[in-house]
């Protein structure tokens, strides 16, 4: 049988490599930086908790779970952890916040059901500035977990992927890695801007 070209995929003389053509089918990179209308919200049993929050903070940290890495991604950021729960504020401000989480399949699934909480409306309203995902374990991540990790974090208004640092596993509070550096820049300069809040 002979295959003729379609012309909705590939027009005829045109060479193209194999690496332009897995390219030409990716989609695009997702933007979102608010609720989408239209959302399916997550069930209630996978949704964070929501906790009225007493003072103020510039930024606070929500971890998708248990072991996520909320505590100390706080203290390097000089921010508060929410314990697991989208912060309300008393005074009805927005918080401002990142969403936390492990490199592992829990983590992920959990941090997926947040930002479909999120996106959906279900959870309260926050200036959602991204989500971080940190090592789970030393070396590499598996490339199933980079992939999903990659699709998790298109639900977010940004992504930061941050390496395991052993030296704070053995309790050594030692200066972050340039991964954790930069990433630390980043949050300090979106923490800063008073142009960033979603509409």
């Amino acid at each position: 049988m002979q295959q003729s070209l379609n012309p909705w995929i590939t027009s005829p003389g045109t060479e193209t490599s194999e690496e332009e053509r897995l390219d030409a089918h990716l989609p695009p990179a997702a933007v979102i930086s608010a609720p989408l209308k239209g959302m399916v919200e997550p069930d209630t049993a996978d949704r964070l908790a929501t906790r009225t929050m007493t003072g103020s903070a510039a930024l606070w940290i929500i971890g998708a779970h248990g072991g996520a890495g909320e505590s100390r991604i706080a203290d390097l950021l000089g921010a508060r952890a929410t314990d697991h729960c989208w912060p309300v504020l008393n005074d009805g401000s927005e918080p401002r916040a990142l969403l936390v989480c492990r490199a592992d399949m829990r983590g992920l699934t959990a941090a997926r059901s947040a930002l479909t909480q999120w996106v959906s409306g279900a959870a309260p309203k926050a200036d959602l500035l991204g989500l971080a995902i940190l090592a789970d374990a030393p070396g590499k991540t598996p490339k199933a977990l980079r992939d999903f990790s990659a699709i998790v974090g298109g639900g977010a208004p940004r992504l930061w992927t941050l390496p395991w640092v052993e030296a704070w596993r053995l309790g050594n509070d030692t200066a972050p890695p340039r991964e954790f550096q930069r990433f630390i820049t980043d949050i300090a300069n979106l923490a800063a801007d008073t142009s960033n809040t979603a509409p």
